[in-house]
């Protein structure tokens, strides 16, 4: 983020790659779509609320996001806007989906916060945004649902200011609010965003003024909130720090916007700004060195393992992300796990539930690769070198509960639809060492629901989750001959998961406690990186 970066070739520096994350209901899959219609890639907004088939948005494409309304897996689009590409990676909202987000956050540039006007900001906003200050990620903040009766404008700033102690300059600002909300003036370029409210497809218009001293803005403010508008700007150049690229680039200042996704209000700005102070594509770090964008080799990391993208065809879709070089199709990568060349023959681009095959991608693109379970959370594909790239987590699920299937004659079907799931990241899987069956652990009680109707939806297999007597699980490392001392008396407690290293299942904290102390050696850890 600093001047002293190499240049980057021009087809890596127009991208931008970046994700968006709120709390559930702030509006974030109506901004996704308001996002893909302005940058031309669908034609109309499917509203998430209307009736019938225009009620499926584009980027919600699993079966239950589809009847809840709640997107639950990340999905990622590419469009075009201005003269700039877009890396849009949309994130689960809701916390019992929050491992999915963690990793999504690993494999972009740049966050975009949706704040709702009315509730400011929520639980599952600060929790994210911790993980975005991890790794100092710059952050856009969209204050959405101006339209509706919000907070006043300084209440809001002085939360996000307080609450995630991170200065905030506004970029626009509210010209009422509610029912009254008429659009904003946009400070970073003196212009009057006009809100309309016949056709929320359709952007307002802007009006170029010279400063809040123009007669043109009577013509369209009324006098009352005209005086209000000068006045509070006059407050906000007083008190708050003026825009400063450096600190958005280097995570400590975000600028905010607001305005009404439903009502396509704001958001042409928001992307504008996306554009314009949005950082490129970054270096990467990995075990070995960092890996620069500009670099000539294809280096990459698989984020996310959808499987079932298609339900037609059992088919698993790495997702991932490029960090450096040019990608061509039909390219031989080395599959740094296994040491083995892949042919990429069929990567693909999302634009929303569309794929298209794509010939090339660059430093930056998240490409779809279709495969049958050689790719998983945390490998990396390289032209030759063994490279890993760091800090994707795996965290020790809260939840476990005992798997089952409804016909005990289907216990192998079962077994491999768990597989699935677990190299999808979408449970952990444990295999006990006494008894059969498996315990799958998950983050948030959500995530059991989603499971069994997917295990039934995508392998007509109907199952039943009951309770465990585990409530944790840690995993085990350390000296060999320690490690198995453990495992030979504790065996009711020993599981394997899904990469086959050990688990040790817990009931208490007591449980863990004492094996550390009764065993110097051996150490309990409840992240395990995504690192083979």
């Amino acid at each position: 983020m600093l001047d002293n970066r190499p240049q980057l070739p021009p087809e890596i520096a127009r991208r931008r790659t970046f994700a968006i994350i709120s709390h559930p209901d702030a509006g974030k899959t109506t901004l996704t779509e308001k996002f893909l219609l302005f940058g031309g890639a669908i034609q109309m907004a499917g509203q998430v609320r209307a009736k019938g088939e225009a009620r499926r948005t584009r980027s919600d494409f699993m079966q239950m996001e589809k009847d809840r309304g709640i997107s639950v897996s990340a999905s990622a689009m590419s469009f075009d806007f201005d003269t700039y590409r877009f890396n849009l990676v949309d994130t689960p909202g809701h916390s019992d989906f929050s491992e999915d987000t963690y990793r999504t956050l690993t494999a972009v540039d740049a966050a975009i916060m949706v704040i709702d006007g009315a509730k400011g900001v929520e639980s599952q906003t600060q929790k994210l945004f911790e993980v975005c200050r991890l790794r100092d990620l710059p952050i856009l903040t969209f204050c959405n649902k101006m339209d509706r009766e919000s907070r006043d404008t300084f209440e809001i700033i002085d939360e996000i200011q307080e609450n995630l102690a991170i200065d905030v300059t506004p970029a626009s600002w509210p010209i009422g609010q509610g029912r009254d909300f008429l659009g904003c003036y946009d400070i970073l370029h003196d212009r009057l965003e006009l809100m309309d409210r016949a056709d929320r497809n359709k952007v307002g218009e802007s009006v170029k003024i010279n400063g809040l001293d123009d007669p043109k803005l009577a013509e369209h403010i009324p006098a009352d909130m005209l005086a209000q508008l000068r006045e509070e700007l006059e407050m906000a150049r007083e008190l708050l720090p003026a825009f400063d690229r450096a600190s958005v680039l280097n995570g400590s200042m975000t600028p905010i916007w607001f305005g009404s996704a439903i009502n396509s209000f704001g958001v042409r700005e928001l992307m504008a700004g996306m554009a314009e102070f949005g950082p490129e594509p970054q270096p990467l770090n990995t075990d070995k060195r960092e890996v620069g964008p500009e670099e000539g080799k294809v280096t990459g990391f698989v984020f996310k393992v959808q499987a079932n993208m298609d339900p037609k065809h059992r088919d698993r879709v790495a997702f991932v992300r490029l960090a450096s070089g040019h990608f061509h199709r039909g390219m031989k990568l080395t599959h740094v796990r296994s040491g083995k060349p892949m042919s990429i023959t069929n990567p693909v681009l999302f634009l929303a539930s569309d794929r298209e095959l794509t010939e090339e991608a660059w430093a930056g693109d998240i490409m779809g690769i279709p495969n049958h379970g050689q790719l998983r959370i945390g490998d990396t594909l390289t032209e030759g070198e063994a490279l890993k790239f760091t800090g994707i987590p795996s965290f020790a699920p809260e939840l476990l509960q005992s798997v089952r299937p409804g016909d005990p004659m289907k216990a192998k079907h079962l077994e491999k639809a768990l597989m699935q799931f677990a190299e999808e990241g979408a449970a952990k899987v444990f295999k006990p060492m006494i008894g059969s069956g498996f315990i799958v652990g998950v983050v948030g009680a959500l995530q059991f629901e989603v499971l069994a109707s997917r295990i039934e939806l995508e392998y007509g297999l109907p199952v039943r989750f009951e309770g465990s007597q585990f409530t944790s699980a840690r995993w085990i490392s350390g000296e060999k001959a320690e490690v198995e001392k453990v495992v030979n008396t504790n065996k009711g407690h020993i599981a394997t998961d899904h990469d086959g290293d050990l688990v040790y299942l817990t009931r208490l904290q007591w449980d863990i406690d004492r094996i550390q102390r009764d065993h110097e050696g051996v150490k309990l850890t409840a992240t395990k990186e995504m690192m083979v």
